[in-house]
């Protein structure tokens, strides 16, 4: 299959401005390198620097008009970073896109690669992790609904079912 043989589909914007990339439109981002896409910009993890560090995000979809929904959004931390610990009443669902790191669900501390899929319960306490014995980002995708509640800071060892 190519565009000689199957023209791209009515309205579809292949990143070539980024004003032209707004709204409920089919569209492509394109690529530039492991975590980065075009006329999509890095932005701090969160408002609060106390509880997290060496952590970055981008909005892929559902910021940008998109009726989806989720919204699907890349973290990357850096060696010896993590996100926050914390829980709330939706789930994720993350691949690991990048590099290899830690994901806490409540006291249990677990490996994650390349390729792994995670899923994070509705009130699990979580936080994922970047050792600082690696060399390279940990990166991933998150998919989150759409519509969500607020995290809000999860206590110590805060009980979820992987701990009983």
């Amino acid at each position: 299959m190519n565009e000689k043989t199957n023209p791209p589909a009515a309205g579809l914007m292949d990143s070539a401005k980024p004003e032209n990339m707004l709204g409920n439109i089919s569209k492509i981002f394109r690529a530039m390198e492991t975590g980065r896409w075009r006329y999509i910009d890095e932005e701090a993890y969160k408002k609060d620097t106390e509880s997290y560090r060496g952590m970055t995000r981008r909005e892929l979809i559902g910021k940008r008009g998109e009726s989806t929904q989720f919204h699907l959004r890349y973290f990357e931390i850096e060696p010896g970073g993590y996100s926050t610990y914390e829980q709330h009443h939706h789930e994720h669902a993350v691949v690991v896109t990048r590099g290899s790191g830690e994901v806490r669900i409540g006291c249990r501390y677990l490996p994650a690669h390349c390729g792994d899929i995670i899923y994070v319960a509705p009130d699990d306490a979580h936080q994922f992790l970047n050792p600082d014995t690696n060399t390279e980002p940990f990166g991933f995708l998150c998919i989150v609904n759409a519509e969500r509640d607020r995290p809000r800071a999860a206590d110590g060892e805060a009980f979820c079912a992987i701990c009983e």
